[in-house]
């Protein structure tokens, strides 16, 4: 039996990704801060266990890890998939704008793996973490989300080189835009019609559209099964061309 632990499960990206696991046989962990949506995302396999609360402190990724440990005995793989975007530049983002983001999109990743390492090393299992395209370059007006996921980005080559030689690989997937509930959330807080916006961002892309959750999920799969056994450090965009 293979166990995998997504975060960010409730919906976007996470749910796509733990719904996918589960159709492919994999016995999933979701964890997300709605209830309500991961009973949803729960209903659609009963390879679907979920859990729900708060991702912060180190504390919290200690419970869920030990939650998930309880339930089925090991983890095989551990998907990073939760995340926010506050816009602004650097000059307009606030203290707490700068510590959420930092610590939802590299913080809790980061003392996730920490906690499922020793667990991930017995299985020989790996990381797939949901970084970016900003994560990679520079993004206008995104200073905390592009500071966060380059973060994540090198997070992974990191762990990628010390846990080689362990049998633990890690690897990240790097989205363009995605239609997720945080492109709306985007779309939100620059006060653009969220029409406007997404049309905004498929003329952006040379293949002239935006991600579905479902384009992520695929290249997630891949990288979490043995076929990517020699590939651990990669950082691969899903962007429709745009970094071509």
């Amino acid at each position: 039996m293979n166990v995998v632990l997504v975060t960010g499960a409730s919906s976007g990206i996470g749910a796509a990704v733990a719904i996918a696991f589960a159709e492919a046989g994999w016995s999933v962990m979701a964890a997300g801060r709605d209830e309500g949506r991961l009973g949803e995302v729960a209903d659609v396999s009963d390879e679907i266990s979920t859990w729900a609360g708060e991702l912060v402190a180190s504390e919290d990724c200690n419970e869920l890890v030990a939650d998930t440990i309880d339930e089925f005995g090991s983890i095989d793989c551990l998907v990073n998939a939760a995340g926010i975007i506050i816009r602004g530049g650097a000059g307009d983002l606030t203290d707490d704008d700068w510590r959420d983001t930092l610590t939802i999109n590299l913080d809790v990743p980061f003392y996730l793996s920490r906690a499922a390492l020793p667990h991930l090393l017995k299985t020989g299992g790996n990381i797939v973490n949901i970084a970016s395209s900003w994560g990679i370059e520079g993004g206008e007006q995104a200073a905390a989300y592009c500071a966060s996921k380059g973060g994540l980005v090198l997070l992974t080559r990191a762990m990628a080189k010390d846990h080689a030689g362990d049998g633990l690989r890690v690897n990240a997937v790097c989205p363009g835009d995605v239609d997720t509930p945080m492109l709306s959330s985007e779309a939100d807080q620059r006060g653009i019609d969220i029409d406007e916006y997404f049309a905004e961002a498929a003329a952006a892309s040379p293949n002239g559209r935006i991600a579905t959750p479902e384009d992520v999920t695929g290249l997630v799969l891949f990288l979490a099964s043995d076929a990517a056994s020699h590939m651990t450090g990669t950082v691969i965009p899903v962007d429709g061309g745009l970094m071509a």
